[in-house]
């Protein structure tokens, strides 16, 4: 089954990297006109060198989405460009771990601004324009650490586990609209962010491998394979689907040891 996007407008914050970015390609690969978001003016011009097969129907927006301002503007951007608004994929996200006693002010303010106002607030300004095009959906990006506790994560886990019962709270209000929420939960995936994670480890091989021999399945995921169902939640594939939160995490969440 080929997924079609075909007149339909998406916008991806944290869509220049990682997950956000093979959500963005694929969503153009199936015929969306798409809108990535992003704090940085280099990414974004990077992420639009490697997606200029799809010029004309790819836009890079810079905004800090821990903003409010931002997040509006990125949706009136959106809608200024293409028209219309039918779909919303909230990938902004970031990870500092530590202990709770570690962890400063300034550190919880961040993770909790991109990771939580972030998706609240885009999704504040996103659902009066999904709502005129006559309805859509929305996913939003939570985490294995968004369903069971991680450790050395307690603000992650925080910022995280808000998203899950947020999708599910919005997703009650705005079904009537023909808009469904609904949100991801992936283990740890081949991302910049892990790799920013690993650079901070003494030992990072042992680090990684450890890592691995936590999942089920022997691997952790590609973003091309959070993205597929990313894009599934997004499509009109999926009408039944609503206020769920799909683990992607290749059986991690499954696991009692």
């Amino acid at each position: 089954m080929k997924l079609d996007f075909t007149g339909k407008t998406a916008l991806v914050t944290g869509g220049t990297t990682g997950i956000g970015f093979s959500t963005a390609k694929m969503l153009l690969e199936f015929g969306a006109k798409v809108v990535v978001a992003g704090r940085s003016e280099d990414k974004g011009k990077k992420a639009l060198q490697a997606l200029n097969s799809f010029e004309g129907n790819i836009v890079f927006v810079q905004a800090d989405v821990s903003k409010v301002s931002d997040c509006k503007k990125i949706v009136d951007e959106t809608v200024s460009r293409f028209g219309r608004l039918d779909s919303l994929i909230n990938s902004a996200g970031v990870f500092i771990p530590g202990l709770i006693e570690e962890v400063t002010e300034e550190q919880y303010d961040w993770m909790m601004d991109i990771n939580t106002k972030g998706t609240f607030f885009s999704c504040k300004y996103a659902v009066p324009e999904i709502r005129k095009a006559g309805g859509g959906a929305i996913v939003n990006i939570s985490s294995d650490a968004g369903v069971l506790g991680n450790t050395n994560s307690t603000v992650y886990c925080a910022s995280k586990g808000a998203i899950t019962i947020f999708t599910k709270a919005l997703a009650m209000d705005v079904a009537k609209d023909q808009i469904r929420v609904n949100c991801v939960c992936p283990g740890d995936v081949k991302t910049p962010m892990l790799e920013a994670d690993m650079a901070g480890r003494p030992d990072a091989d042992q680090y990684l491998k450890d890592m691995i021999s936590a999942y089920p399945g022997g691997k952790i995921a590609e973003p091309e394979e959070v993205a597929a169902i990313i894009c599934f939640l997004a499509s009109e594939t999926a009408p039944f689907v609503i206020g769920s939160a799909w683990s992607v995490d290749g059986g991690l969440t499954a696991c009692s040891y």
